[in-house]
């Protein structure tokens, strides 16, 4: 009983920020923060993704 009431107050929480962030109209672009990022940071993501990939393409992996 106790996972039902924790699992619904995240959702409400969620509903909640999503609310704040639409009244503020603050717009979250992720191609933003890809612009700050550096060399390594991106070539980490694009080999993290890279991998990824590879390894829905096969579910016994």
């Amino acid at each position: 009983m106790g996972w039902i009431i924790f699992i619904g107050g995240l959702l409400f929480l969620g509903f909640l920020i999503d609310l704040f962030a639409k009244k503020r109209n603050i717009q979250i672009d992720p191609e933003e923060g890809a612009k700050n990022a550096s060399d390594s940071e991106r070539i980490y993501i694009e080999t993290y993704m890279h991998n990824h990939r590879h390894s829905d393409d096969n579910p016994f992996l």
